[in-house]
């Protein structure tokens, strides 16, 4: 079980503040496939980012008793003066898995050749995208965050995202923040609506998809 209890966040906009959410009470448990919904701005990357850890809530806490993956997409912690296979290499060590294995994913998966020996920084955000779905998919987790980022990329890319998530990994719970009808219904079984920095969740995907297209 994932647990957000009363969770906060605000931004600094100049010399005040701005509240994007507003006391979030939510729960992902083994096996959930929630659809987040929301307007542009409506704080679904930021929910995403602090049930990931990525970033920390300004107030409330999120309790994880499962493991759970940083938001898929999301390359901000690569360090650009490492290669890409010297960035698998550290989160192979971090989670304690075989680099050799992982580096032979993240060569199939990531199809970017002799561009994972040179530094990250030098990637387009294409590549960042790919190099950060490999790795993270490279690990296996409870729950996986993923964002409207996996659109990215070719088809031959979002074929082999679909593959790995919705397929091979069909038990796992999912938070699948999309702005497409289409994917919600096919991939998630409960949608979660956010709305002036509030959450309200509906056991029935269309019925959160009326509310969400009404905004």
């Amino acid at each position: 079980m994932i647990s957000c209890i009363n969770l906060q966040k605000n931004y600094r906009v100049g010399h005040s503040q701005k509240r994007v959410l507003k006391g979030i009470n939510f729960t992902i448990a083994p096996g959930d496939r929630i659809g987040l919904l929301g307007r542009n701005g409506a704080g679904k990357s930021t929910l995403i980012k602090l049930i990931g850890g990525v970033e920390v809530p300004t107030a409330g806490k999120v309790r994880r008793e499962m493991s759970c993956s940083w938001p898929l997409g999301f390359h901000g912690g690569f360090q650009g003066s490492l290669t890409g296979y010297d960035n698998a290499r550290f989160i192979a060590r971090i989670y304690g898995r075989d680099y050799d294995s992982m580096r032979e994913f993240v060569e199939d998966f990531t199809e970017l050749g002799r561009q994972l020996r040179m530094p990250v920084k030098t990637y387009s955000s294409g590549m960042r995208a790919r190099l950060a779905f490999a790795l993270s998919l490279a690990i296996e987790f409870d729950c996986y965050l993923i964002d409207e980022v996996i659109m990215v990329g070719d088809k031959n890319f979002q074929d082999k995202c679909h593959a790995e998530l919705f397929e091979k990994r069909k038990d796992r719970a999912i938070l699948l923040a999309s702005h497409s009808p289409d994917s919600i219904r096919e991939f998630c079984n409960r949608a979660a609506v956010l709305q002036d920095g509030h959450m309200h969740e509906y056991a029935d995907v269309d019925e959160g998809l009326t509310i969400y297209e009404r905004l």
